[in-house]
């Protein structure tokens, strides 16, 4: 009896997760769809964000967002994967006892924070070091997201590296291949999947930031026009939700392409997360078939 009550309360707990996320959406829908009926689509897909003289041009706000996150994670991707090869593959115990900790230290730092950090110390420097007009770009703001997803990526492609067993490694060595080579000839294309898992979980976590960008980006919807823009200011769609969502009257034209907006956020963040799980599902079934 004792069992089949854990059992249920477990499958609850599942259950229940999926859910409050269909309601989520479900809620996104009834709040967001409207903005389809009042904002014709081509209206939608310009390249003009001015809600006070209905212009709802939300292509601005999706290049933002798009190019803050792939130069975050151009930046990520070498330290995030090299950090984790570095912990999992060379550092010596004592090192590894020290940078886990630290790791984890900078995963709890509140993105405000680093937004902070960003105002005072980052802008200043990077617009005296490029020689830039203002500090406020989407380049800041990609550096900080970059330091926002690194722990994520670290600490999930360490534990796929630490993964691979250990009897790949010492094959390796017996056919004479140096450590290096063995690291990166055998032991990474064998956690591949797990490594690919850690960067869109690390995406994923970038494409959600709010406060850090809204905070260093500048806040200002342009359009992509080619890497200059990397160093002008830019606007996301979640700062573009996050600071105008207080001021808007409910149930306005506003009101419902804001919550349009999230739905383009909710499926973009589904979609990695989908990918996410197929290499997480697919380096499950690859440790399996090794085991056998």
């Amino acid at each position: 009896m004792k069992d089949k009550t854990i059992t249920r309360v477990i499958k609850i707990a599942g259950f229940s997760s999926i859910v409050i996320v269909l309601m989520i959406f479900a809620f996104l829908l009834q709040a967001g769809l409207p903005a389809l009926k009042e904002v014709r689509l081509q209206d939608l897909l310009t390249t003009r964000w001015y809600p006070i003289e209905d212009y709802y041009g939300i292509l601005p706000l999706f290049s933002g967002s798009l190019l803050v996150t792939f130069v975050s994670l151009l930046i990520a991707l070498p330290f995030g994967v090299g950090t984790a090869v570095y912990i999992a593959e060379v550092a010596p115990l004592r090192v590894k006892e020290i940078l886990k900790p630290l790791i984890e230290i900078l995963a709890g730092i509140p993105s405000v924070v680093l937004g902070f950090i960003g105002i005072v110390f980052l802008s200043p420097t990077l617009r005296e070091l490029l020689n830039l007009p203002t500090g406020l770009t989407a380049f800041t703001g990609a550096v900080l997201l970059a330091l926002i997803s690194i722990p994520t990526i670290v600490s999930v492609g360490e534990d796929a590296l630490n993964a691979v067993p250990q009897s790949y490694r010492e094959a390796s060595y017996a056919l004479g291949i140096t450590r290096w080579q063995t690291i990166w000839r055998v032991t990474l294309p064998a956690a591949r999947s797990g490594v690919v898992t850690a960067v869109m979980l690390g995406i994923s976590r970038t494409l959600g930031e709010t406060m850090a960008v809204m905070m260093v980006t500048g806040n200002a919807p342009t359009i992509f026009k080619g890497w200059q823009s990397v160093f002008k200011p830019a606007r996301t769609m979640t700062a573009t939700i996050a600071s105008e969502m207080g001021e808007v009257a409910t149930n306005s034209t506003h009101y419902h392409v804001l919550f349009f907006i999230g739905i383009v956020l909710f499926v973009f963040s589904l979609i990695i997360n989908i990918i996410s799980n197929h290499f997480s599902e697919k380096n499950r079934k690859e440790k399996e078939q090794v085991v056998s």
